[in-house]
């Protein structure tokens, strides 16, 4: 039996788009033409603009705040949005993706590639706009979509694209299953934004003032100023150093040029830039490249080795990560310094730390080479000034506390993650009808 017979059996209704429209002249409207909407028309303070960047795959984004004066935007009173109202992309990535306007957004204005879509009040919002990004209204759109490089749909098209409902009951039913989900990965994405800030505090502490042996950081400067000392990273602990990064290493290198046309599905990790990021010292994984080795000299190809530390020195400047135990054989391109230092993996991983702190990344900024390619040589690489505790144990402490910062909002990522392919399953099902929820109860149960 096909999805739409089966849907039939279950009295869901199929119908165009604009048929879940409110009974209103502007109720389903795209934003205003350009030259309605310049660039110079925006202002310090007003009425929000919402733009394609505000508008994820499902969820509101809230930031690159931008509004339009009041007088302006009452002239474009058509393309104003509520709380509650949908806004739906014209342009891909991906194309006709939807969100809610959040409570907390008394008003706002819709730029040229946003469209409103405002319901009727028997509809739920939360599942009409599931039901847009699900995969059969999607596919649709981007088979309607026109242009090559730039895919759009335009209002009137999207308009005419099927969509398929349960009566109003079920819809708020199911709609309190996508909301608990929702609002259960909102907090767990708070928790991330939490410890995310509990980190940088905690690098700014542990780095300015360390970790005694009891595991405590030392007292403030202006509670013991006898404990510190003044030097040309600011005031450190009496007890510390400040080194160069060459001093504390075996050797800096870089990867080869050339290495696209080894491009490989199997063999060596090829490592990237990419797979870089500012948010903790370890590697990315999401968009690994393999590659079969090229024929180039040994020397010209040395190969990460665990607790080697990587530097971006290209581009996007000073991005850090360590080479774990498990990373097995891997090897970096000419955009990556690969650093090796002459000591212990838990200090490995304090040098690591530290060199991803606001303050390393003023010093990448300072030493970077303007010329015709921004960037750092590796002898500005080795310049890089670092803090150097003459106690052994004390990087250990250090990095043992940031290592377990870092695990505790990995651990709180995966969970999101998780949460997300729930949804992602359950909408299928709800979405087709091959789960059903009870409108009485609270059960759901297969219609199968």
């Amino acid at each position: 039996m096909s999805e739409l017979q089966k849907t039939q059996l279950f009295n869901w209704s199929e119908a165009p788009l604009n048929a879940f429209a409110a009974h209103e002249p502007t109720s389903f409207v795209d934003g205003p033409f350009g030259s309605d909407l310049k660039v110079s028309d925006y202002a310090e303070s007003g009425v929000r603009i919402l733009q394609l960047q505000n508008l994820g795959d499902g969820y509101f984004l809230d930031d690159n705040v931008k509004y339009a004066p009041e007088r302006k935007a009452q002239s474009l009173s058509r393309c104003l949005v509520r709380p509650g109202d949908l806004l739906i992309a014209k342009m891909a990535d991906p194309l006709a993706r939807a969100c809610i306007v959040p409570p907390h957004l008394a008003k706002g204005l819709i730029v040229a590639d946003l469209i409103k879509l405002r319901l009727d009040r028997e509809h739920d919002a939360t599942f009409i706009c599931s039901a847009i990004n699900g995969t059969e209204f999607r596919r649709e759109a981007e088979r309607l979509a026109t242009g090559t490089t730039r895919t759009r749909i335009s209002l009137s098209t999207l308009k005419r694209i099927r969509l398929r409902a349960p009566k109003p009951k079920e819809q708020r039913r199911i709609g309190d299953i996508v909301r608990t989900l929702d609002e259960t990965t909102r907090q767990s994405e708070a928790l991330i934004a939490k410890y995310q800030q509990i980190k940088l505090g905690l690098m700014h502490d542990l780095f300015t003032r360390g970790a005694t042996a009891n595991g405590n950081l030392r007292p403030t400067r202006a509670q013991a100023p006898h404990l510190y000392k003044d030097s040309p990273l600011g005031w450190i602990p009496k007890e510390w150093e400040v080194v160069p990064l060459s001093s504390v290493t075996q050797f800096i290198t870089s990867g080869s040029r050339g290495w696209a046309e080894y491009y490989s599905e199997v063999g060596p990790q090829f490592i990237r830039i990419g797979n870089l990021t500012r948010e903790h010292i370890n590697f990315r994984w999401d968009s690994v490249t393999r590659v079969s080795l090229p024929k180039f000299t040994e020397g010209q190809r040395t190969a990460v080795l665990p607790n080697d530390i990587l530097i971006s020195i290209t581009a996007d400047l000073g991005i850090v990560a360590v080479a774990g135990n498990a990373l097995g054989e891997a090897y970096v391109n000419q955009h990556i310094a690969l650093v090796r230092p002459r000591v212990e993996p838990e200090v490995s991983r304090f040098l690591g730390h530290f060199l991803s702190t606001v303050r390393v990344y003023k010093q990448f900024l300072r030493l970077n080479d303007s010329g015709a390619k921004a960037g750092l040589n590796l002898p500005a690489v080795g310049k890089i000034l670092v803090v150097k505790p003459l106690d052994d144990l004390e990087p250990k402490r250090v990095a043992a506390m940031l290592d377990e910062v870092d695990l505790t909002i990995e651990c709180h990522k995966q969970e999101v993650v998780k949460l997300r392919q729930q949804k992602h399953g359950l909408m299928q099902d709800l979405l087709t009808g091959r789960v059903r929820v009870k409108v009485s109860g609270e059960a759901i149960t297969s219609a199968g």
